[in-house]
């Protein structure tokens, strides 16, 4: 903007006194105030501290004030928490510094803040070192034991109050049920007995557990994981939930509607599908419609999911009805039927029977887990 020209500011050039004739000149300023210029010999130069400056040395005085406080604590708090608080030269170190009034250059600002620091840093005696040194193996040595003793607790508070948490390998939860099975084939009512809780007893109870563990962790989950990933319609699950034998078989492809997953594909398997229904808990037979086959013509992705689904559905039954055949065959009339089961079971254990099941489960298992998506 335009800038105002006051009629008030005049310079007057004149060297003579007021009384002379001499034409006055007026000037206008650009400052505001009337000078003379006799009196401008007499001008003192203008003071340059700013006043900026002046709020930027209090700023300054009242954050060293603030650091200096906060050395003088964290001094006296070392001193409190050190081991030799006695020691004068801890005392020593508490110094105050002189409150700077004036700005501060770069190097001073640099040897100021070198000094402030030494006060926040802590400094660890040579003698308290050596003795945590000398120390170390008698507090290792000390806390091994305690050590076991937390892990013991920890482990009984587990079991306190989860009970129903498997603290065990695999392979004893796959040997205890192969133990069930050899007294349900003797006795047909153990399974049913375990699962309604009439049977009490730690043996019992532990074999619940694994039953559960084997339906629950192994089979279920992979079960569903299977048929998730799937077309399979729910008519074509009931069929293969319901069946425990299983043979599929190569024929000529023909271009159709799979009747598992009711797309078009050249199906070219025909599964045959037979067997009793049985309970899947007690293992018990049911003997309705015993002779009944469903033949079904599918796909090869839906052949091979058929496959995998059906060996480790039911591989429990299977494992149960080979269980029966060796009570069955090695089995003794008069004999009591605990040390029946131990005959047969330590006789399936030292032939590795067992271990060889066991690796069959596995294999079902890893099929299900590997098994590819439709593409």
């Amino acid at each position: 903007g335009k800038r105002k020209r006051s009629n008030t500011s005049v310079l007057y050039d004149s060297d003579e006194s007021q009384d002379s004739d001499i034409l006055v000149r007026k000037v206008f300023a650009k400052r505001r105030c009337i000078m003379d210029e006799d009196d401008s010999s007499d001008e003192q130069p203008p003071d340059k501290t700013c006043p900026t400056e002046n709020v930027s040395t209090s700023r300054k005085q009242k954050v060293f004030a603030k650091l200096k406080e906060l050395a003088r604590k964290s001094a006296t708090r070392r001193s409190c928490s050190s081991a030799n608080w006695e020691d004068s030269n801890s005392e020593a170190e508490i110094e105050e510094e002189p409150v700077c009034h004036l700005p501060l250059t770069p190097t001073e600002g640099s040897e100021t803040d070198s000094d402030s620091m030494e006060d926040f840093i802590v400094k660890e005696d040579e003698d308290d070192e050596d003795d945590n040194d000398n120390n170390t193996e008698h507090i290792n040595s000390e806390n091994q034991p305690r050590q076991k003793q937390l892990n013991t607790s920890n482990s009984e508070l587990l079991s306190y109050y989860i009970p129903q948490l498997p603290r065990c390998d695999h392979y004893v939860h796959f040997k205890r049920i192969v133990k069930a099975f050899l007294i349900n084939a003797i006795d047909d009512t153990f399974l049913s007995s375990l699962y309604d809780g009439t049977r009490q007893k730690k043996y019992a109870q532990d074999m619940c557990l694994s039953l559960h563990y084997l339906d629950d962790r192994f089979i279920q989950p992979r079960l569903e994981n299977l048929i998730a990933r799937s077309r399979w319609k729910d008519r074509y699950k009931e069929r293969v939930d319901c069946y425990p034998d299983v043979r599929i078989i190569l024929k000529n492809p023909k271009n159709m509607s799979c009747q598992a997953c009711e797309l078009k594909r050249y199906c070219k398997f025909n599964v045959l599908l037979s067997g009793q229904l049985y309970n899947s808990k007690t293992l018990e037979v049911d003997d309705f419609m015993s002779n009944d086959k469903q033949v079904l013509k599918v796909g090869m992705v839906c052949a091979n999911r058929t496959r995998v689904y059906h060996n480790l559905k039911h591989f429990k039954y299977k494992l149960y009805v080979d269980c029966c055949s060796v009570a069955k065959v090695d089995g003794v009339e008069d004999e009591p039927v605990k040390d029946t089961v131990e005959r047969l079971f330590s006789h399936l254990e030292e032939s590795g029977w067992i271990q060889k099941r066991y690796g069959d489960l596995e294999d079902c298992m890893d099929d299900a887990d590997n098994f590819q998506e439709e593409k």
